[in-house]
């Protein structure tokens, strides 16, 4: 379903963090509305915990926000028709992977996934700290279709299954499905649920690829001054910061994604990517904007 071209009057962009401990200094939410006005961070200088973000998304958030995510919102599926193959209790489905990894992880602090990661099911599939490598992990890790898309585009993702190295996304992927599992009924969830006529919805997006539709380099989409923030949110139309030195790049990004989904939230092709399957959509999901 392709949403009306005026379904959205508020759009939010989050920046998320996997990261162990309460409060994350690499989560960042930032909301504007329709028009050219910049958008503003929720919260300046709060650090966030993820907590927090659940309940600002469950309680805050406006009935016609679109909520970019950035983090992985799935696994891996379809290339090898499991999240984990020869487990008898692989989710067959994407909501009932969130259960599953918000059930094994209940006694996890902060959101936290590390009770899933070492579950000895799970972690044949993975590729931990401390040169901890799954049978079945192999490579780069597993990808899911939206990421395979997302390489022929000339980006970069890396696999949900790799929890090493400066960037990887495993663990925000992890946590942020607790997250997904959490929410409720009002919000939908883009493409696992059907996308109602009213309500907020949130998506899974990737902060790059906004920053590339916004000119800037490939390899070089982190914004770490205002005068880069200010040119690009100029290329999507929004007005700019007109702040002046160093920000934040986690910052940066929901900024810069909050203003990208406003110009093209509304483009019906980026609702119906070609690959995407009703299959693919219950399973993987899809990445927002990659089509």
């Amino acid at each position: 379903m392709v949403p009306a071209p005026d379904r959205f009057g508020h759009f939010v962009g989050i920046d998320w963090s996997g990261a162990a401990g309460e409060r994350q200094r690499g989560i960042a939410v930032a909301i504007c509305a329709q028009g050219k006005a910049v958008p503003t961070l929720v919260r300046p200088g709060h650090v966030w915990s993820r907590m927090e973000v659940l309940d600002w998304l469950s309680s805050e958030s406006p009935d016609d926000a679109i909520v970019g995510l950035d983090l992985g919102a799935s696994l891996p599926f379809a290339d090898m028709g499991a999240f984990f193959p020869g487990w008898v209790e692989s989710p067959h489905d994407a909501h009932a992977l969130w259960a599953l990894i918000d059930g094994i992880t209940a006694d996890d602090p902060h959101l936290s996934a590390s009770s899933f990661v070492d579950h000895p099911e799970v972690a044949r599939h993975l590729r931990r700290h401390g040169g901890r490598k799954g049978e079945h992990f192999s490579g780069r890790g597993r990808l899911r279709l939206t990421e395979v898309r997302q390489r022929e585009q000339g980006l970069n993702p890396y696999s949900n299954l790799n929890l090493v190295g400066a960037a990887q996304v495993g663990k925000s992927s992890l946590t942020g499905m607790r997250v997904l599992h959490r929410l409720p009924p009002r919000i939908a969830i883009w493409p696992f649920d059907t996308l109602p006529m009213a309500g907020p919805v949130v998506l899974e997006i990737y902060t790059s690829l906004a920053a590339v539709v916004a000119g800037r380099p490939k390899g070089r989409a982190k914004m770490r001054d205002h005068a880069a923030l200010d040119a690009a949110l100029t290329v999507l139309g929004s007005e700019p910061t007109r702040g002046t030195g160093p920000i934040d790049d986690h910052k940066s990004d929901a900024i810069l994604t909050a203003a990208w989904l406003r110009r093209d939230a509304h483009r019906p092709e980026l609702w119906t990517p070609r690959d995407m399957t009703p299959q693919i959509a219950a399973t993987e999901g899809w990445t927002f904007g990659i089509t």
